[in-house]
């Protein structure tokens, strides 16, 4: 019986942990090319967008997908049935509000980039960027049901299909361009990640219209769809998605302007423009992607963590969440000492020989030590999520992207880079911490009510 327990959690696990890793080696990969491709400071270009496709995220996506398999996985627990409706319901209010979103971001494509992203070069980039919005929309409500019911494999797949297209695209168009002597622009990796998204969308879409026709229902896909008219879904949905939206957003924008005011802060420290951005290029392109490949594990016992504790606490079975709790942190922790010992050895040789750049070693080597604490986060933070802790994620997330933002603003000016790569391990011991704390706090609490 244990076992059956425990096999949605590892099976779960090793699905998305497989092909996630799959998908990081390809992406690993990739950025590799698009280095040797356009350059440092073409990769610090191509990184400037990145706030702006967070922030329409977390708008339009996140907040859905994360209260979807939260709800689907609570109404399986408590009917023994899995439902539709939260999907339905957070796909008829996302969908909208993403296609609004589109609409901003191609019209004022100019605007956001000379005034917020501080460089003109992005505002092409920015209107393709801008489709992939609604598609990505789209997948998230679909993978939140999957999420929720433990069915991974859907989510799993979708995620390598879309990197494979993603780099196929882009691969294709580039040597097709370099065989007729046609110079290159980074927008090109743009356009192959839109068609990614794309390409995610209709296996994600496939799949679920699979689920809706599959005979084991006995119901014909308009007895699904009918429910979610039900007032109470959409005020259960939107008394979640409306702190998480809130939340993601209010991070994405801290976010947003750390992104920012990176290059204009080393600006001030000496360098110039496409030294600036190449710094960043290489920080944020090559560096950092390589010190995440391995959360590919953490991020995927997070994202089937939530269900997974929201249901067990919906059921009172506070056993079972302090099982997942303390396997997770002894997995996470043993993890981060080994990828942290992995970087500092062989950090310097992989800037140089596979980037070909010997500040991406540099950088590599001192994020290292961020291993043990960023991997925690990741999934404790899905943990507190699970019981229902999400303002104090909120507050305990802005307090260390604070703390960040002040290394930006005030280090970043007197000791370059180096003072920015403090802010972040100073940011990440802190946030692990107050999230330990919280368990601990939470932990104190549970023990008092079931006294009573």
């Amino acid at each position: 019986m244990k076992k059956n327990k425990l096999h949605p959690l590892i099976t779960g696990t090793l699905i998305l942990t497989l092909t996630g890793l799959a998908s990081r080696l390809i992406g690993f990969f990739y950025r590799i090319y698009l280095a040797r491709l356009f350059g440092e400071e073409g990769m610090g270009i191509y990184q400037l967008i990145g706030p702006v496709l967070s922030l329409s995220f977390s708008l339009t996506a996140a907040g859905y997908q994360t209260a979807i398999s939260k709800l689907v996985a609570e109404n399986t627990a408590k009917q023994k049935q899995h439902s539709f409706r939260p999907m339905l319901a957070g796909l008829s209010i996302s969908l909208p509000l993403s296609l609004l979103c589109n609409l901003a971001i191609y019209h004022f494509s100019d605007y956001i980039a000379v005034t917020f992203l501080l460089e003109a070069r992005t505002a092409p980039m920015l209107r393709v960027l801008s489709f992939s919005i609604p598609v990505v929309a789209v997948h998230a409500c679909i993978n939140g049901y999957f999420y929720g019911t433990k069915k991974t494999g859907v989510p799993a797949i979708s995620q390598l299909f879309e990197q494979c297209v993603r780099v196929g695209c882009v691969f294709c168009l580039s040597t097709y361009a370099l065989s007729k002597g046609v110079s290159l622009t980074i927008n090109v990796a743009v356009l192959g990640l839109v068609i990614g998204e794309v390409g995610s969308m209709l296996v994600s879409v496939i799949a679920m219209y699979m689920v809706l026709w599959r005979p084991a229902h006995n119901l014909h896909p308009a007895h699904n769809l009918r429910p979610t008219t039900s007032c109470g879904m959409y005020r259960a949905l939107m008394t979640m998605v409306l702190p998480l939206t809130a939340n993601r957003i209010v991070l994405n924008l801290l976010q947003s302007v750390e992104a920012v005011s990176i290059p204009a802060k080393l600006r001030l420290y000496g360098y110039d423009n496409a030294t600036a951005l190449s710094v960043y290029g290489v920080l944020t392109g090559m560096a950092m992607p390589l010190i995440f490949f391995p959360n590919a594990l953490t991020g995927s016992v997070s994202v089937l963590l939530l269900p997974m504790i929201s249901e067990a606490y919906a059921l009172k079975d506070m056993n079972k969440v302090k099982k997942y709790t303390l396997q997770t942190i002894k997995l996470c922790t043993l993890m981060g000492v080994v990828c942290m010992s992995v970087f500092l050895l062989l950090g310097r040789w992989v800037g140089s020989n596979l980037f070909h750049s010997d500040l991406a070693g540099h950088f590599i080597m001192t994020l290292g030590f961020l291993c043990p604490f960023l991997y925690l986060d990741t999934t404790l933070s899905s943990i507190l999520q699970g019981l229902g802790m999400a303002s104090r994620i909120f507050i305990m997330n802005v307090t260390s992207l604070l703390v960040r933002l002040g290394f930006v603003f005030w280090a970043i000016p007197v000791f370059g880079i180096t003072g920015y790569l403090w802010g972040i391990l100073a940011s990440q011991i802190l946030l692990s911490a107050m999230y330990l704390i919280c368990l601990l706090r939470m932990k104190n609490v549970l023990k008092l009510n079931v006294g009573h």
